[in-house]
Formats: structure tokens, sequence, C-alpha cells
């Protein structure tokens, strides 16, 4: 079932802790042995965790960084900058981080001409940040759809005439035909190219992986991460904690794979993951408040039985 993030806050034990931080390495190194078990495992990749493990530890969350995918170059990075080079476009279409940066480079590399982008997401306008706000202006971001989902920008982009509007799309190798059909049922001319793929991150050590899967919430943003981590799990055996999800691109992956216990923001971003975590573990904190009851009802009557053996 899923969940949209409650505004509900994860109440931390009465019971003082500190909050922790853990990192696996992308081998898989732990290097907190000592600490406490983790709460969440952030799997975002190496370097894009810090925001959302600050985020938690203000709410006395312990985290485990785990990557779980790492971005490699697609067969059409190096032919990016020769497209905008060569070829006027409209509209920049670019729907995450990662395809921002590799853009970016791209259009370093062209002699940074003048652009007009349409971004999906505050996380990926931010990348934009220093160019967009420069003397130079030869790229303006111009455009970011009422939804940062990937479907609202095909339905809302504008379309300044009725005559041919170029769009340029580069986008992950495994990303779906939703924005690039959706935008050429509208009339749009879409040149795609797949400029950055993702792969998994291999060799995860044992102890590290044993530490994940103790924790009840694992936050995932993107269905590479999703799938990475359920190829992760499959060697262990009923694994039914709960999946936190960046936005509802990701949750219906989730879904479709076969999950239950799925969390996610009406509108994707840190704020509303966060509050899908903390959700996530309230709703675990109440699941296990029933097995602590039974086990004080035990020790109880341990005590009592106790008490009467040293009276007789």
């Amino acid at each position: 079932m899923a969940f949209a993030s409650s505004s509900v806050p994860f109440s931390p034990p009465s019971r003082a802790r500190p909050s922790a931080r853990f990192r696996g390495g992308a081998t898989g190194r732990f290097l907190a042995c000592s600490s406490p078990p983790p709460d969440v495992v952030v799997t975002r990749e190496r370097g894009k965790n810090a925001k959302l493990i600050a985020a938690l530890e203000k709410h006395n969350v312990r985290s485990l960084e785990l990557p779980l995918i790492k971005h490699v170059e697609g067969p059409d990075t190096d032919r990016l900058s020769d497209v905008l080079r060569n070829v006027k476009f409209d509209w920049i279409t670019i729907t995450s981080p990662e395809a921002a940066a590799v853009f970016l480079q791209g259009w370093k590399d062209a002699g940074c001409p003048k652009v007009r982008v349409a971004v999906v997401g505050s996380g990926t306008a931010r990348v934009f940040d220093e160019v967009s706000q420069s003397d130079d202006q030869s790229l303006e971001i111009a455009f970011s759809p009422s939804k940062a989902m990937g479907k609202f920008l095909a339905l809302e982009l504008p379309r300044d005439s009725e005559n041919t509007c170029k769009v340029l799309y580069p986008a992950s190798t495994k990303a779906g035909h939703e924005i690039q059909d959706g935008l050429s049922n509208r009339g749009f001319e879409v040149t795609r190219l797949n400029t950055y793929t993702t792969v998994p991150v291999e060799d995860v050590e044992p102890l590290t992986l044993k530490l994940a899967l103790s924790a009840p919430v694992v936050a995932v943003a993107s269905p590479s991460a999703l799938r990475a981590w359920l190829n992760l799990v499959s060697q262990a055996d009923n694994w039914n904690n709960s999946i936190a999800c960046i936005g509802e691109t990701t949750a219906t992956a989730a879904k479709k794979l076969g999950l239950e216990n799925i969390y996610y923001p009406v509108s994707p971003g840190l704020e509303g993951w966060v509050e899908s975590i903390l959700e996530a573990l309230r709703v675990h904190r109440l699941s296990e408040k029933p097995q602590s009851v039974e086990n004080e009802r035990a020790l109880y009557k341990m005590v009592n039985l106790l008490d009467v053996c040293q009276r007789l």
C-alpha cells in the first residue's frame, strides 16, 4: 500500500540516543562498526546523500549510507557538444540533476551557445544556478512544470507558434519514452540523446548488507536504485521492510515490482522525501509496540514468579 508523506513528526524513543551516520563504500566498506544500528538506508550515488542525511539527523534518525548505483557515460555523450554547435533548439528539456550536470559539460564544450532550458524539479534547477545567474545569460531557465514529473513537462511545455518547435532531450539510457512521446504527440520535433546511464554498485560487504537489511526503511531516488536494492535483498529471506521513494515515479516502479510498504511525497523533493521517511519510521514504531507490550508482560510474570519462589 502506498502512503503520501505525513505531517506527523517522527518521535525519537524516550531514551536519549545520539544521531549517527554510517558509511558503506563503493565496495560496501563499513566505517562505524561500534555505532547503533541504522534507522534508514540512503542509497543515492556517492556524494549525493549529504543533504538527506543532514535533514534526517535533525530528527535524530540514524542513516547508513549505501550507494547502490553510479552514473557512467552513455552512447551519445560525445555527440552532445556537436549537436549543440550545429543545431538550434527551441527548448532543452532536463529532468534530473545528473542529466543537468552532463548537459552543462557538453554545453561548455560546445562554446556555451544560447539555449532555453526547461527543468523538472528544484534539485535539477539548482545544478544550473551558477550559470543561469551569470552576466552572460546565454543559458536561460525558462520553464518548470506545475508538478515535478516528466509527464507534466510533456503536457505543459509551451509552444511559441504553430511552426516546428525543436526540443533536445538529453536523458538516461534507462529513461522511458513518456516525455519524448508526449511532446511528439503535441507536435514537437524531439531529438533524444542518451548521454548517461546507471549501473549498480557491486561487491557490498556482508556486514554492510546485514546492517542495511536490519534497517526498517530504505530510501530510494530512482527506479534504477530500487532494482539494485531488490537484487541485493534477493540474497535474504523474507525482507519486507519499508521503501521511502523520492517521488511518484519511483513509487510506481516499486508497486510494479511487487513491493507493498511504499511511502512517497505528493510532490517530489527533499522535504517531502524526509517526511515520507519519518512517516515510515513512525508506522514501524507503532507496529513494534504490541511486541514490546508482550515482552513487558512476560518480564512482569517472570519477576512475579521469582518473587513467589523466593518466598517459598
